[in-house]
């Protein structure tokens, strides 16, 4: 069985510990006690997972740190050489064979199992005071075992995401280590010439798991592989960019956290930075904008070109375009769908566009479905679109 510690634990699992962690809180205070953990008993280890203590208490535990167990009160007291409830430790020979009973020293001691989901001991929960405590009796060690008992749930629960998590992060692992997926490629078209001047990059995956490319990019993100698989998809979208025609260029999604963490954007994209376009969705949130104006700055004075996709969607996508200053503002399908018979998004488009035109912004609409949509967007003084209408993501030859 795993430890809760063995996996960064996503949002939910942070919950559940932090509701841990009040139960302990809880658990000790009810006794008088100026200590309380829960501990994991593994490979001959007794391990310290969660920890409170009394203010002013001196930090004598530390998380994630342990001891044998053999050493341990935890271990004698599951095994039955020790009793569950000591008033006071010195009062029993088991106890006072310990090192630790002299060194702390242990006076008042309680400690309960806590099992795991196949019935097996996960470790202990444990109260203990430095002072003797003659007050405490069976109705305290009652006590104490139910708060064991929903502590045990809650782990249990902790446990079973962990594993699922871990799954998670093999499948992603695995699609990535090889390579299992390809990239189509969407035409931009410039609206005025009916050219192509340039593709949008889209990942596609090949995998029986049936996930969509949306929710194999929220897995990753999940169990901390974002990075890695933008690099994967990235590289292989970066490998199209030969097949291009000379005057094309090439679009490719990125978020900022690949940004900031990768360390070669200017090997990667150098040499072609003038046909780069790193396109950023209203989805990535971004912490800090001025670091990642940073480090694509060098990128952008070689001619590389930032977009910021998903206009008109939400918030996320204005404040991007004003702290971020993209060349590129694409369009949202959003808003492209049904603008010709909608005023409101034909009025906010056309607000987008004088916006763009002011801050010398390319504008790019995405979505276009329709003859009366493109119409629409030609009489905006759009000059460049994409969409089904125009033509569909395709592997190149």
């Amino acid at each position: 069985m795993r430890s809760f510690s063995d996996l960064e634990l996503a949002n939910e699992h942070l919950s559940i510990k932090s509701v841990l962690s009040q139960v302990l809180h809880a658990a000790r205070e009810s006794l008088s006690m100026e200590f309380a953990f829960i501990s994991e008993l593994k490979d001959g280890c007794r391990i310290f997972r969660l920890i409170d203590q009394e203010a002013g208490a001196p930090d004598i535990l530390q998380i994630d740190h342990g001891d044998a167990s053999e050493q341990s009160y935890c271990q004698r007291v599951l095994d039955g050489r020790l009793p569950a409830l000591m008033r006071n430790a010195v009062d029993f020979k088991e106890a006072v064979k310990l090192q630790v009973t002299h060194e702390l020293p242990v006076g008042a001691h309680i400690s309960v199992p806590i099992f795991a989901d196949d019935g097996s001991v996960f470790g202990t929960f444990c109260c203990f005071s430095r002072m003797p405590n003659y007050n405490l009796t069976s109705k305290d060690l009652a006590s104490l075992r139910a708060f064991s008992d929903l502590a045990s749930e809650l782990l249990r629960n902790s446990l079973a995401q962990d594993r699922e998590m871990l799954a998670l992060r093999h499948l992603v692992q695995d699609m990535i280590e090889r390579g299992d997926f390809s990239i189509v490629c969407q035409p931009i078209y410039d609206l005025e010439k009916g050219a192509v001047i340039g593709y949008e990059a889209l990942t596609r995956f090949n995998s029986d798991a049936g996930l969509t490319t949306e929710e194999w990019f929220v897995n990753a993100a999940k169990v901390g592989l974002s990075y890695e698989l933008e690099c994967a998809t990235g590289q292989k979208a970066f490998d199209m960019l030969p097949r291009l025609a000379a005057n094309q260029y090439l679009t490719i999604n990125v978020s900022p956290t690949t940004i900031l963490s990768c360390q070669n954007l200017q090997a990667m994209f150098g040499q072609y930075a003038d046909r780069i376009v790193l396109e950023i969705t209203e989805h990535d949130e971004i912490s800090d904008y001025a670091q990642v104006s940073e480090v694509l700055a060098p990128l952008r004075e070689q001619g590389l070109r930032l977009a910021v996709d998903d206009a008109g969607a939400g918030y996320a996508s204005f404040r991007h375009i004003l702290l971020l200053k993209p060349d590129v503002i694409k369009l949202d399908r959003s808003l492209i769908n049904g603008i010709d018979s909608d005023p409101s998004q034909y009025a906010l488009a056309t607000a987008i566009v004088a916006f763009a035109e002011s801050t010398q912004s390319t504008i790019v609409a995405e979505g276009i479905e329709t003859d009366s949509e493109l119409n629409a967007i030609r009489q905006l003084n759009i000059h460049l679109g994409q969409g089904y209408l125009l033509g569909r993501p395709a592997a190149l030859n």
